[in-house]
């Protein structure tokens, strides 16, 4: 009885931890002891679960566990520390998917511990048997669809695939279908268990995941991250019902309301219907123009950037994956201190989506020591671009789109965007005229008081400083560390 209530109260406290840890990633100010408040619950949770365990099987057994634990602990502190800021979303991605084939392999497993033996009844009882059919059905359905859409986001996310989304004839129909043929076949099972219905739910739901995720285009997959993010987390509350763990049932609980309500906020930012992402019918995208350039470019140098803003009264940055990628968050650090000290209004506009993960620029930019509260949302932002003298829009591409706004057709129609082409001046930092990851081109490229620095980021970055006075790379701990090394 004592142990009984010892994990039980570890249990509570470690709830308490992942709440306290939601609470605190909420707040940049407060994400670290957020992230310190899952550790520790996370800690105490395997911990209870262990010793709980070790009492009823044997020692062998136990150990497996912890190997198991430590080599996946290891591994996962390899990715860790091997993984690019840039790498996050399609890393996230990949976890996901280990989630919900974990949901799949429990809920196999349950079945084939509990109802295959033909001793279901006495094990259970025969009022709950058919509860736990259900159970299994779903706890199934959801971790396979999490499973392989978790991978279709990886795949796309890392360019393995194309970004494009997949339109087969009848899509809404397919997905429709499926999800008729899902509860049909849930009801038999209740009623009739049998393994080829296992079987056949899994192929079924393995199947959806794979099309609703490859129905959805590049430019919408933070939003796709986000709800894969949710769930992962149904997936793990209904593991948490089939092996009898609270905890499991709570932290999956938890996890798939919020990555809900944060993919619910996305979709309002960018003017998608919340019920269409999860049925995967938004990303249709109409033909655009792609990569084919509409007018006529004016490109300029890093110096002339320089003179610019030494004459501007207030400047606007609006960063985007390219500045992930150029690594360029720091020298951009740099280049905000140096204007601000010399008395230039120097804010950020960070658009919903920007980069590839809810929050990316965000933490990028508190990495490099960006002072919070001149780093706005969009809404706080737009309508200051009238009267803004310069701004730098450094990697950003599909979130200054002005066609959103403009053109009926475009396949990002509806999505507000920053209106960055309100300023007196909008200079662009890219590699090239190619297109965005939604494969739409952007008029903005072509505007009269638009010009283009191409270029690595950081390297563009930090030449502005140096024409502006003093070198460009002093912020940056790796050019540091390139400087020791030398």
């Amino acid at each position: 009885m004592t142990s009984i209530t010892a994990s039980h109260a570890a249990d509570l406290v470690a709830a308490l931890l992942f709440i306290l840890s939601l609470a605190g990633l909420s707040q940049h100010r407060t994400s670290r002891a957020g992230v310190g408040y899952g550790i520790a619950g996370m800690a105490l949770a395997l911990v209870a679960t262990v010793v709980l365990a070790a009492q009823s099987i044997t020692a062998g057994a136990v150990a497996l566990i912890v190997v198991a634990m430590a080599l996946g602990g290891a591994i996962g502190l390899w990715r860790a520390r091997r993984v690019e800021m840039t790498q996050m979303p399609e890393l996230i991605a990949v976890l996901h998917s280990f989630v919900g084939l974990a949901a799949v392999l429990v809920g196999w497993n349950s079945y084939l511990e509990v109802e295959s033996h033909g001793s279901a009844q006495t094990r259970i009882g025969t009022d709950l048997l058919g509860i736990h059919h259900a159970e299994v059905f779903i706890g199934i359905f959801i971790g396979a669809v999490t499973f392989t859409g978790s991978i279709v986001a990886f795949l796309k996310l890392s360019g393995r695939i194309a970004s494009r989304p997949l339109t087969l004839p009848g899509k809404n129909a397919l997905n429709l279908g499926a999800l008729g043929a899902f509860a049909v076949l849930t009801v038999w099972f209740t009623v009739s268990p049998d393994l080829a219905l296992m079987t056949a739910v899994t192929v079924l739901a393995l199947a959806l995941g794979w099309h609703l995720v490859a129905s959805i285009g590049g430019g919408d997959m933070p939003v796709v991250v986000s709800m894969l993010n949710s769930y992962s987390g149904w997936a793990a509350a209904a593991a948490g019902f089939l092996l009898d763990n609270n905890l499991l049932i709570v932290t999956g609980a938890l996890v798939g309301s919020s990555g809900a309500y944060l993919s619910y906020i996305m979709c309002k930012a960018m003017n998608r219907s919340f019920l269409s992402v999860i049925a995967g019918g938004f990303g249709i995208e109409a033909p655009s123009s792609g990569d084919e350039e509409q007018g006529e470019h004016r490109e300029v140098r890093a110096g002339e950037v320089a003179e610019l803003l030494a004459r501007a009264r207030s400047v606007v940055i609006t960063p985007g994956y390219g500045m992930a990628v150029a690594q360029a968050q720091h020298p951009v650090a740099e280049l905000t201190r140096r204007l601000r000290g010399r008395g230039v209004e120097v804010r950020f506009g960070v658009h919903p989506v920007a980069g590839r993960l809810p929050g990316h620029m965000n933490v990028l930019l508190a990495e490099a020591k960006v002072p919070y509260d001149i780093v706005l949302e969009m809404d706080e932002i737009n309508d200051d671009f009238a009267g803004t003298s310069v701004v730098l829009v450094i990697g950003a591409n599909d979130t200054v789109n002005p066609a959103a706004t403009e053109d009926p057709a475009s396949p990002i129609a509806g999505m507000p965007v920053l209106r960055v082409w309100e300023a007196e001046h909008v200079v662009v930092f890219k590699r090239s005229m190619a297109s965005g990851y939604a494969g739409v081109q952007n008029p903005l490229f072509f505007r009269e008081n638009s010009s283009m620095l191409f270029g690595d980021a950081k390297q563009s970055v930090e030449e502005i400083l140096q024409a502006l006075g003093g070198g460009g790379g002093a912020s940056d701990p790796a050019a540091h560390q390139t400087a020791a090394a030398g």
